[in-house]
């Protein structure tokens, strides 16, 4: 890859607008982010611009101390995301916004690259995904994926419905940290929604079933009554957040014990043999990756509402980042 040090110091690549090969990489990439990174891959033309394109280009939407600085770094090493790019000495949010400028002006990014927002630049499937969690999600969990931004989750639950992005972005409490966990939130877990969503279209004879969720309102599932058995058992919830009469367990929940209930709800319902094995290895897959090392909290829950049926329910919450599921297994004479 091609790099300049400056104004003359480096024969310039006569092509100004983006080559064709980010283009077609783009159009095979994911739909969504499916990882923790600050580019979707719509918009890798903004790391490209910044890589490839000539001083005299780069120097038509920035200052010349700060092309200067770029090009410099470049030199040594490709960008490889915007944190590797705000690592360059006076570039902040405006050069990234100016930078940002360029590369779609130039056509290495088109819309389906939305821009830099908070820190991320996000796709047109991103933001459509984001708009869509932030307008229907509970208010438990959203405190939960927000955990330390309050009044930005009060004020989204206030001014929802959003249309854009922007919006959200914009929300006051709203910065870089909460975006990126509120597009994690949206984004991240689509396999294993994918597998969730398989095992809860198996019908069920009557006898016994299972539900499985990404996205659910947790603090209403927990403190619900039930008129035959109500047997709870929390842990790690703030004292104002257990609910009535439940045991506390001292320990929070580790990765095995989640994917083990998850296990147990697709086995219960034969779902190791009725769904497909590439959406179990996927969704299983994508469960490891957003658990391993993680701690949690939650509650299980039996209950009866006579005495002829009985569900159990799982309910899992990343202590740190909101992540949640939940599972719930009941069966009927």
């Amino acid at each position: 890859m091609l790099a300049a040090c400056g104004p003359g110091t480096q024969a310039e690549t006569p092509a100004e607008s983006a080559p064709s090969t980010p283009a077609v990489e783009q159009q095979q990439a994911p739909i969504l982010t499916q990882t923790n990174v600050d580019v979707a891959a719509e918009c890798y033309g903004i790391l490209d611009f910044a890589n490839t394109a000539t001083y005299a280009v780069l120097d038509r939407y920035l200052p010349s101390n700060v092309v200067t600085n770029i090009v410099n770094r470049r030199a040594t090493a490709p960008f490889t995301s915007l944190a590797d790019l705000s690592s360059v000495s006076l570039v902040g949010p405006t050069r990234l916004k100016q930078i940002e400028g360029g590369a779609r002006t130039l056509d290495y990014i088109d819309a389906d690259c939305v821009g830099i927002l908070d820190g991320i630049a996000i796709s047109r499937d991103d933001q459509t995904a984001i708009v869509a969690l932030v307008n229907s999600i509970d208010d438990s969990e959203l405190h939960d994926v927000l955990p330390d931004a309050w009044n930005g989750a009060v004020n989204l639950l206030n001014t929802r419905p959003f249309t854009t992005a922007q919006q959200i972005s914009d929300t006051a409490g709203i910065g870089d940290v909460s975006f990126r966990n509120i597009r994690n939130s949206a984004t991240l877990s689509r396999p294993l929604e994918a597998l969730f969503a398989a095992v809860n279209a198996i019908p069920s004879n009557g006898s016994y079933g299972a539900t499985t969720l990404r996205h659910f309102d947790w603090w209403n599932i927990a403190s619900a009554g039930h008129a035959y058995r109500d047997d709870k058992t929390c842990f790690g919830l703030e004292p104002s957040s257990v609910p009535s009469g439940a045991a506390i367990r001292p320990n929070l929940a580790d990765a095995a014990e989640v994917r083990a209930a998850v296990q147990n709800a697709v086995a219960y319902v034969n779902g190791n043999t009725l769904i497909p094995a590439s959406v179990r290895t996927a969704g299983y897959a994508n469960l490891d990756s957003l658990i391993a090392g993680r701690s949690f909290k939650g509650c299980i829950i039996t209950y009866e509402n006579d005495p002829w049926s009985r569900n159990t329910v799982h309910i899992y919450v990343d202590t740190v980042n909101g992540f949640s599921v939940m599972t719930e297994t009941w069966w009927a004479e």
